[in-house]
């Protein structure tokens, strides 16, 4: 094969667009990798928010039964004020 200037150039304009092939075909696996991240993070955040969620809801029943039993004790705490000391002596007195 003789070279001349139109091969040349021809063979440069293929090393060209195949150069611009390998360029768009790493852009395009760079794309489809991020958005398989994009993916994955997504997925995670909705689980990371449907585990707050139940958590917060966890954390609102545990402070109404403090809440409760706060009132229970406070409730057991007082004195009745219709009961004497004599109410209170053991009955073996």
């Amino acid at each position: 094969m003789i070279l001349t200037p139109e091969s040349d150039l021809s063979l440069s304009a293929i090393h060209c667009a195949f150069h611009l092939d390998q360029k768009e075909l790493a852009m395009k696996d760079r794309l489809t990798e991020l958005e398989i991240k994009t993916s994955l993070n997504e997925d995670l955040l909705e689980e990371l928010n449907r585990t707050v969620y139940r958590q917060q809801q966890q954390i609102d029943l545990l402070q109404e039964q403090m809440r409760l039993l706060y009132q229970q004790i406070k409730d057991n705490a007082e004195p009745d004020e219709n009961t004497s000391l004599r109410d209170e002596i053991p009955p073996h007195y």
